[in-house]
């Protein structure tokens, strides 16, 4: 089936089954997304390093919680 023929049998859905189809493809993007951010921040990862350096910057005293110093954190 071509992305076209999908289009063309989409606009011919009653429109609460096209919101259900979004709803569910959205849900299908978000699962997507959340499966490369694992992905990116595991292990052997192209985001692992920056997750090596937040842990460092916390043991080493750098990180200061939000809640300090921090103006807005009252608002």
């Amino acid at each position: 089936m071509t992305v076209e023929a999908i289009k063309e049998a989409i606009s011919g859905l009653p429109e609460s089954d096209k919101v259900a189809l979004a709803t569910w493809l959205s849900v299908q993007t978000m699962d997507e997304w959340d499966k490369q951010m694992q992905n990116d921040f595991s292990p052997g990862g192209r985001g692992h390093h920056l997750v090596e350096k937040v842990k460092s910057d916390v043991r080493s005293g750098k990180f200061r919680p939000m809640s300090e110093d921090n103006p807005r954190s009252s608002e």
